[in-house]
């Protein structure tokens, strides 16, 4: 199952590694945003690298706040009910966090077909903490991407013989980049997007900021603050569009307004990109600044500065490319400048070691699946 943009990078070579097993046999959902055009339309990626779909869920509800999170979630359990009964799929695979994915551990759980949960025991914040945990109590293999995850999902009361560290898939991709990292295309050339044709060549910053579900109605006033901070610094600056989740309105009408008051010379926009194009563009950037978990997964173990802001990655495991701040322009503004200067960051495999999607597909055909479990404490 894949509901959304990110989702895609954090799956893709397990995907792969699935599609290519002689004992396994690959059966790919797509649904949420990542059927949607203004958020990227991830599907037209995964279908260009190759992969059959075999059923697309749409299920968005406009409004991007808590009800209408709410609404598609319980849209997507109607429909993924019915497209589960029938593929008649032997076991089901969820990722992460997303608001969406409870939706996918319910219509599969609730009708006995095994639940897969990958990058569980995680934590971080806003809904995505509740999430989280609550695929992981609805699954039955465990898939973790740190021993960190392993340790509080076997907390959590797990079969410890259905907990395995595979680390994340999007650290394989990041682990490709590390080793080919020449940025090959022009990325307005190649993306188009909007905004200013900006001279990026001799370096540039990225920015990748969402909504906090749980703090949604301030997100227009958080985004504010960054892209003023950016503005100011008058660096080349390449920024993407924000997930759809509650704020998101919030977030992408403050860029809109602010794009057309300020008419900022130094920003160019875009809703997405291919998993690899962007994580080349992270590995040649100056800083990544935000709040996606970008910064926290491939970006340490590519050693890309980042200036992480807000509470959305709260207390999530991180290395030292990493420096926190809060929605403050002059704060921003100070931590930009910090780690664009910083001579410290080295790579670190906090989250994997390149190698996760294979494992991953070794696992799921050599492990006997099963629908029942009981707490083990």
């Amino acid at each position: 199952m894949v509901t959304a943009r990110p989702s895609y990078s954090r799956i893709k070579t397990a995907l792969i590694a699935i599609k290519n097993h002689p004992k396994l046999e690959l059966q790919l959902v797509i649904a949420g945003s990542a059927l949607l055009g203004r958020y990227g339309n991830a599907v037209e990626f995964i279908e260009k690298d190759g992969f059959t779909i075999s059923e697309k869920v749409f299920m968005v509800l406009e409004g991007e706040n808590p009800t209408s999170m709410a609404k598609t979630t319980g849209l997507g359990v109607m429909e993924l009910a019915n497209v589960f009964y029938r593929l008649q799929p032997d076991a089901v695979v969820t990722i992460a966090d997303r608001f969406e994915t409870i939706a996918t551990s319910i219509a599969a759980s609730y009708q006995n077909i095994p639940l897969i949960h990958i990058q569980g025991g995680e934590v971080t914040g806003n809904i995505d903490e509740k999430v989280r945990h609550a695929n992981t109590k609805l699954a039955d293999l465990h898939l973790v991407a740190s021993e960190d995850a392993k340790q509080r999902v076997l907390k959590m009361g797990e079969n410890p013989e259905m907990v395995f560290n595979t680390g994340c898939p999007s650290i394989d991709l990041a682990d490709e980049i590390k080793n080919n990292p020449t940025l090959d295309f022009d990325p307005i050339q190649k993306y188009g997007g909007v905004g200013s044709n900006i001279e990026w060549e001799k370096g540039y910053i990225v920015v990748m900021q969402h909504p906090v579900t749980t703090e949604y109605e301030s997100a227009r006033k958080d985004v504010e603050e960054t892209l003023k901070a950016v503005h100011h610094l008058n660096i080349p600056t390449f920024w993407f569009w924000p997930n759809v989740d509650a704020g998101s309105d919030g977030t992408s009408g403050a860029i809109r307004s602010f794009r057309e008051n300020h008419k900022p010379q130094n920003i160019h926009f875009f809703k997405n990109m291919e998993p690899n194009d962007f994580l080349k563009l992270l590995v040649n950037s100056k800083c990544l600044i935000g709040n996606s978990s970008v910064g926290i997964r491939e970006c340490s173990y590519l050693g890309v500065p980042v200036v992480n802001i807000g509470t959305r990655q709260n207390r999530r495991e991180r290395a030292n490319n990493v420096l926190d701040t809060i929605y403050d322009k002059n704060e921003i503004i100070k931590s930009i400048k910090n780690r664009i200067i910083a001579n410290d960051i080295v790579s670190e495999n906090i989250y994997g070691d390149g190698a996760s999607g294979q494992r991953i597909a070794n696992i799921l055909a050599e492990t006997e699946l099963t629908f029942h479990k009981t707490i083990v404490y």
